[in-house]
C-alpha cells in the first residue's frame, strides 16, 4: 500500500470515527474511545477495573510521569495533561455498576 492508498485509509477511519460521535458528545469522549478496548464501552467492562463513575485525574497523571510499570503508563504517556482531564471528567459522568 503506498502512502497515499494509507492516507485516503486514515483519512477515511478517522471521518467515520467522527460521523459516529454526535457533534454535541462530551468533550473527553472521543479520547475515551481508546479505554474501551479493555475497560468496556460503559467503563464498566468485565476482566479490567471499572473506570465509570471515578475521578481518574490524578491516577492517569501519576500513571503519565511515574516509571513505566505497565500498560496503562504507555497509554497515559500518550496524551496531553489536558486530554488526560477531558477523559478523567467524561469517565466521572459514566453510570459506574459499583463492583470495583
Amino acid at each position: 500500500m503506498d502512502l497515499s492508498h494509507f492516507s485516503r485509509a486514515v483519512l477515511a477511519g478517522a471521518a467515520l470515527l467522527v460521523a459516529a460521535v454526535p457533534a454535541s458528545a462530551e468533550p473527553g469522549r472521543l479520547l475515551a474511545f481508546q479505554c474501551a478496548q479493555c475497560h468496556g464501552t460503559n467503563g464498566a467492562g468485565p476482566g479490567f477495573e471499572e473506570i465509570a463513575g471515578k475521578d481518574l485525574f490524578n491516577d492517569l497523571i501519576d500513571m503519565k510521569y511515574r516509571p513505566i510499570e505497565g500498560i496503562m503508563d504507555r497509554q497515559a504517556r500518550g496524551y496531553t495533561d489536558e486530554q488526560l482531564r477531558l477523559i478523567a471528567d467524561y469517565l466521572s459522568t459514566l453510570p459506574g455498576n459499583g463492583d470495583n
